[in-house]
């Protein structure tokens, strides 16, 4: 049984609107401070860093520690086929200039198909792909594993976040569902299920203490999901077409495909922070400097702009 999510009250009405102000809870801390407001929405020209040549870019994760970003691709075919000619870029964050353009690829027995969302855990780099999950060491790029979800019959496994009990978890926007890995086994975590409104950007929020899971179809809410409880409609129905989703500075930041914005969500609304020339895919944060990176499948780019302080 659902119930709404009455923590976080906004209402997604449209991809595109404009509510009320934001409030001011402390996010990420970042080496710089943006003179940016979370009122003014940003567009093209306040870009601050692009990266181009790339191959189908679906996904960006951005190492801390490091100080890069990782950025998965597609490949030349751009299409749902088990190809092998995925691979995942290295970027300096500092300059946005590309440091080893295929720095992780598939193996022989493992092929990379077409990555898409990835994320960090201790020197490990997960990425999504068409048949399972892909390990890779984030230093050096090297392929150290992969764990098939084919007992599983997957449809379109798409992002993949860590729960809090160190867990990986991964939608499958196909099946409406979303998978668990643990201690290597994959299992499901919240079984298929039509009224989930096909998930495809999830994250940990850790200040609300649930998973946010964005639709892809439209008509459907975003939902929350703390483990072991229920799982809850955020507001009503969205236009769908959502992708990636970050928390940051206390807000949801939230990739709409409908009109091509960037929202920001709070308890209070949800507002357009950036309006796009393309289809925004899965997004990524650098936490040290306030950025955003926004991946264009269609476009072979990732864009960079600076988030509003805190």
């Amino acid at each position: 049984m659902r119930r709404e999510f009455l923590f976080l009250t906004a209402v997604f009405l449209s991809a595109g609107c404009a509510e009320t102000a934001p409030d001011s809870e402390a996010g990420e801390a970042a080496e710089t401070t943006s003179g940016r407001s979370w009122d003014a929405v940003q567009t093209d020209a306040d870009r601050v860093g692009s990266v181009g040549g790339l191959s189908g870019p679906e996904a960006v994760r951005y190492d801390a520690d490091q100080d890069v970003w990782f950025i998965a691709n597609f490949g030349e075919g751009n299409a749902d086929a088990r190809d092998g000619d995925g691979f995942i870029t290295r970027v300096d964050a500092a300059t946005g200039e590309v440091s080893d353009l295929r720095f992780a690829m598939g193996t022989t027995d493992q092929p990379l198909h077409m990555p898409r969302g990835m994320f960090i855990t201790g020197d490990t780099l997960w990425a999504a792909d068409v048949d399972g999950v892909h390990a890779f060491d984030r230093r050096s790029g090297a392929a150290l594993g992969f764990i098939d979800f084919a007992a599983h019959d997957p449809g379109f496994l798409n992002d993949i976040t860590r729960g809090p009990d160190g867990a990986l978890y991964v939608t499958d926007t196909g099946r409406s569902s979303l998978l668990v890995i643990r201690n290597g086994v994959v299992s499901e975590a919240l079984p298929a299920d039509e009224a989930l409104g096909s998930p495809n950007g999830v994250t940990w929020d850790a200040e609300r203490e649930v998973f946010i899971l964005v639709p892809w179809t439209p008509g459907h809410p975003v939902h929350a999901w703390a483990p072991g409880g229920e799982v809850m409609a955020v507001g009503t129905g969205t236009p769908g077409r959502l992708d990636g989703v970050e928390a940051y500075g206390g807000r949801l930041l939230v990739a709409s495909q409908t009109d091509s914005t960037l929202q920001a969500v709070t308890g209070s609304g949800t507002s357009a922070l950036i309006r796009m020339s393309g289809a925004p895919a899965d997004i990524g944060v650098d936490t040290r400097r306030g950025r955003v990176a926004v991946p264009y499948i269609a476009l072979n780019r990732v864009d960079i702009w600076e988030l509003p302080g805190a």
